[in-house]
Parts: C-alpha cells; sequence; structure tokens
C-alpha cells in the first residue's frame, strides 16, 4: 500500500535579492583629475622639454669676444603599464540564478582601473624619472628621501622631504606645521604657489590628526582651514586629498605624505580602459566574458616640485588590493 507525502504545516518561503552591493572599495580616481595627463603611442613618450637657467654676466672687457652659455636642456620621459582583467559568466549558472552580476563586475572593473591610476601616480611621487635626449640616452633620477643630518627635527632647506619628527621631539602625525614647512620648501625651489595652487594627499590618519589641531578647527586662525563635513578639505591654500593607498615606510610605522603642485606630476595614457562582453561559444556552456585592457604610466617631471611629508602612522595599507 503506498504511502502518502505528509502534508506542510508552514506556508514560509524564501526570497532572494537580485540588486548587488559592492564590497567596500576606494571605486573613484582621486588623483588623476589632479596631474597634468596626455595620450601617446609608441613604446615610451618625451613629456616635456625642460632648459636650464641662464645668467647675465659681467662681459670680459671692451670688445672683448662674446662669451656663449650653452643652454641645458633635458626631457623626462614616461613609459606605459599594461594590465588587463577577463571575468567569466557561467550560463548554466545563469540558469540557476535570478540575479544578472554583469552590470555589477562593471562598476568593480571601473573601480579597479580608478585605483590603478591613483597606484601608478603615487608610485611615481618618489620613483625613479628616466632623463635623456632619446631612448638610448637615459638616466635614473631618484628622489632623495634623506632628511637633514643636523636636526632630526627640519628637513634640509634644499631637501625634499619633511621629517616625522619636524617641530616635535618624536615622531608625529601630520601637524600644521608640516604642512606650512612644505609650502615652504616649494616655495624655495621657486614654485608660484598663487598661480599653481598646491595638493596635499593624506591618509584618513592624517585627516584625523588634523581634526585635533586648534590651528585647523578654530575660526580665529583667520579661517586658514575649511573643513566640510568632518573633512579637511583645504589648508593655507592647498587642497587635501584622502588616499588609503599611500605608501608605507619605517616598517609600517610613517606613512609617506606628498604635496605637490599639477605640473610636478604627470600621468600618460596610452590606452584608457576599455571594456567588452563577449559570448564564449569556444569554451563549455559557452559562457559571457567580460574583458577590459588598460595601458598608462606616470612620472615625476622635476625634483622640487614635490614634497615628502613623513607622518607617524600604523594604520596599516589600504583594505584593496
Amino acid at each position: 500500500m503506498a504511502t502518502l507525502a505528509p502534508f506542510e504545516t508552514s506556508m514560509e518561503t524564501v526570497q532572494f535579492n537580485t540588486t548587488f552591493e559592492m564590497l567596500l572599495q576606494q571605486e573613484v580616481s582621486k588623483l588623476r583629475g589632479m596631474v597634468d595627463s596626455k595620450a601617446y603611442v609608441g613604446r615610451m613618450a618625451q613629456v616635456v622639454n625642460q632648459i636650464g637657467a641662464l645668467e647675465f654676466k659681467q662681459p670680459a672687457g671692451r670688445y672683448s669676444p662674446l662669451q656663449f652659455q650653452i643652454a641645458q636642456y633635458t626631457r623626462p620621459w614616461v613609459q606605459p603599464t599594461d594590465r588587463d582583467i577577463a571575468v567569466p559568466f557561467d550560463t548554466f549558472d545563469e540558469l540557476k540564478s535570478i540575479a544578472d552580476p554583469k552590470a555589477a563586475i562593471s562598476m568593480s572593473v571601473v573601480a579597479a582601473a580608478n585605483r590603478f591610476y591613483d597606484d601608478l601616480i603615487i608610485n611615481a611621487f618618489a620613483g625613479t624619472t628616466q632623463r635623456g635626449q632619446d631612448a638610448q640616452t637615459l638616466t635614473g633620477e631618484t628622489f632623495p628621501t634623506t632628511v637633514s643630518t643636523t636636526t632630526s627635527a627640519s628637513a634640509p632647506f634644499g631637501g625634499f622631504v619633511v621629517a616625522d619628527t619636524f617641530g616635535a621631539g618624536a615622531s608625529v602625525g601630520m601637524t600644521f606645521n608640516k604642512i606650512r614647512e612644505a609650502q615652504r620648501v616649494l616655495r624655495h625651489y621657486e614654485n608660484n604657489l598663487a598661480a599653481e595652487k598646491p595638493t596635499l594627499v593624506v591618509g584618513s590618519q592624517q585627516i584625523s590628526d588634523l581634526l585635533g589641531q586648534v590651528e585647523v578647527i578654530d575660526k580665529s586662525y583667520n579661517d586658514s582651514a575649511v573643513v566640510e563635513q568632518g573633512e579637511v578639505t583645504s589648508i593655507l591654500g592647498t587642497m587635501i586629498v584622502s588616499s588609503e593607498r599611500l605608501n608605507t615606510s619605517s616598517s609600517n610605522t610613517l606613512r609617506n605624505c606628498f604635496m605637490f603642485v599639477r605640473s610636478g606630476m604627470h600621468l600618460g595614457i596610452w590606452k584608457d580602459m576599455s571594456t567588452r562582453i563577449d559570448n564564449r561559444q569556444d569554451l563549455s556552456s559557452q559562457p559571457w566574458q567580460l574583458y577590459s585592457m588598460i595601458s598608462a604610466g606616470a612620472c615625476r617631471t622635476q625634483l622640487g616640485k614635490i614634497i615628502q611629508i613623513n607622518c607617524a602612522d600604523t594604520t596599516g595599507s589600504d583594505i584593496t588590493p
């Protein structure tokens, strides 16, 4: 005799959502719009022609032969870095799901491209710049990262680094005085800060450091800082940009922040991000494939247009690779 299936005592069901949310990550580029940029083709590209300073000198004597001054020229070069990404969507999996992830994956790829641009720029701040007349005569220009040997609390007058101990007896975070010192060094190198406003790239810890300082939050200091909705957006005319992707040093106890003028950094674009979704009929289940590629490079144009500010910071690197 057949046994009847038992009756269910509940009408409860399970409902799934068709929307997607990206996990926490940096989605937009923080720095691409802050630097000069241009499109290129070829193995490498010359960024700009640069000419050294000339000097008027006293004549050797009346009717004396002219003494020529030979102008000195230099050229910074930028080279591309190629990257791509391929993400499959299994057709059999699609048949078993009410959610289509293609749009969300596309957004995630765009976010990855924006982080790639920022990483190129950040690594070029204190990276090696190739200089030379042409591709066969290049020499590497390194970024001097040593601070003054006479006092640990000051950057050298002709140097490029504001020490983490500047204005204090020990390593400290970002301070109003460090920002003022970085501006002084930029002026020392004849940057016209009135015509080319500098940008300061800091991390979240440095924003927190500044919000705890009276020079930033007290308006009696002649509006030296602009604070909007808990974000420090400007100090002493310097734009503040927050990025968790800044490099660290000294066993991850220091954050390497940078103040720079726009013409001091260059982003070369060989191929901006392009994305296509194709049906892979050569593979089992004929999956859909999202493919994206990108090719770009960055370089520092001149020493003296970029100042590194070291700050005590143990918060670690960005959560996003």
